[in-house]
């Protein structure tokens, strides 16, 4: 997942802008769009409307540790610089691109990590 922070903030380019941009998406991921799933849970007027609202939920869940890992990267811009050194930028945008889509699955960035960390 760090990787994948990393990968996503840096981009091409590698520019300041582009990393304040992410940060700010995986800020709002993880808690404005939580924020408005939770309600959103709280008020589903059906089954249907239930179940979409707890995935959102999931769905959010999963920026946590991606917002975690871009704040480091941030604070400590050698960090996100180790973690990409020697590494081939174009390839990993390439596969990040496709493994991006596991954010749709609740909680399995979050899952992840915690596998990382194990």
């Amino acid at each position: 997942m760090r990787r994948l922070a990393a990968i996503d903030m840096h981009g091409v380019k590698g520019g300041p802008v582009r990393a304040r941009v992410i940060v700010a998406e995986f800020a709002f991921g993880a808690l404005a769009a939580v924020v408005i799933a939770a309600l959103t849970v709280a008020s589903a007027p059906t089954l249907g409307w239930w179940l979409l609202s707890v995935w959102l939920v999931g769905v959010c869940l999963n920026y946590v540790p991606l917002l975690a890992y871009a704040l480091g990267f941030l604070r400590r811009p050698d960090t996100m610089a180790a973690e990409l050194a020697g590494v081939d930028i174009r390839a990993e945008l390439r596969h990040y691109t496709t493994a991006q889509l596991w954010v749709l699955v609740p909680l399995a960035l979050v899952v992840f990590t915690l596998a990382e960390r194990a």
